[in-house]
């Protein structure tokens, strides 16, 4: 397999609100993403995006604090990770993270190496960095699954 990567640019809050969306048209039951990048550079803000465009009408908060927001939909569930505030990767393991992991959902996991060892591996890793007054998210393959993906993308862009 070979890695395939594509850049998108979102020049403010609402681009990077549209980026999520185009992103759940081309991300399939199944797949965990993988959100890289400091603080403020727009992750939860992205994973808004893709929520709402699977039909999600109320707010969609960052789980730092619960770790992990569901939402379920008729054709799938999808979770929404932040691990910024877990002390250590066995912590997952005691909240039964391998049950989220299904052929049937999607999982983002933002600050994802803070589960290493735990956490499968990503079929797409998102890097969110600053540029300029907007972002650069540069999206990465990581599996076959990712691959397809990123073409799903590629042909919608």
């Amino acid at each position: 397999m070979k890695p395939e990567q594509i850049k998108l640019t979102a020049k403010d809050e609402q681009a990077m609100v549209q980026c999520g969306h185009l992103l759940a048209r081309a991300i399939e039951p199944g797949t965990v993403v993988h959100l890289v990048g400091d603080l403020g550079m727009g992750k939860t803000t992205l994973s808004r995006g893709i929520v709402q465009a699977h039909g999600h009408k109320g707010a969609v908060k960052s789980p730092t604090y619960t770790i992990v927001e569901p939402y379920e939909f008729a054709e799938l569930n999808l979770y929404h990770f932040d691990l910024y505030r877990l002390g250590d990767p066995e912590e997952l393991e005691f909240m039964g993270i391998r049950d989220y992991f299904t052929d049937d959902s999607i999982c983002l996991v933002e600050w994802p190496e803070r589960g290493d060892g735990v956490l499968p591996p990503a079929d797409l890793v998102i890097n969110i960095e600053r540029k300029g007054a907007g972002r650069e998210l540069q999206l990465q393959s990581g599996t076959d699954q990712g691959n397809r993906v990123l073409e799903r993308l590629r042909l919608a862009l």
